[in-house]
């Protein structure tokens, strides 16, 4: 993750906020909102879900209503860290899980770099990452003897 920089308790708290933050606007349709979350000119890297690399707030908010009724009805976030990108700024790594409306749900890898602008800490980079294996691909039994999995 990188070295761990002397954030203060507050600006971890607002990082961790900011990201956490993102859910609820999505899921309550606040799309007009999105600036409080990211700078305008933001990269937002959505390939791995097929949605291709998305250039600024408004492509965010494009994409969304794109999506329409295929997006989750739920995006929650877990698993917070903030460590030191340098230049002021911090990378953090989240997990997300996706509620969709039949019930069905997928995890995420969120990868991003924040910066502090003048209104806050913003999201100027996100990449988006689908978690499809158990233990990025490796079965975990490299070397223990006698144990099959499950």
């Amino acid at each position: 993750m990188g070295r761990v920089r002397n954030f203060s308790v507050e600006d971890r708290l607002d990082i961790t906020d900011l990201v956490s933050t993102h859910g609820h606007l999505v899921d309550d349709g606040q799309l007009e909102r999105l600036e409080e979350l990211c700078t305008p000119d933001v990269v937002y890297d959505v390939s791995d879900l097929g949605g291709g690399l998305l250039l600024g707030v408004a492509a965010i908010r494009e994409a969304a209503l794109a999506l329409g009724a295929r997006n989750p009805v739920a995006h929650h976030v877990t698993n917070v860290v903030v460590s030191d990108a340098g230049d002021g700024r911090a990378r953090v790594r989240s997990k997300g899980l996706g509620v969709m409306a039949d019930g069905s749900c997928g995890s995420v890898s969120y990868d991003d770099t924040v910066v502090r602008t003048p209104e806050g800490w913003r999201i100027c980079r996100r990449k988006v990452t689908a978690r499809r294996v158990p233990l990025n691909g490796s079965n975990g039994l490299d070397g223990l003897d006698g144990l099959t999995a499950p």
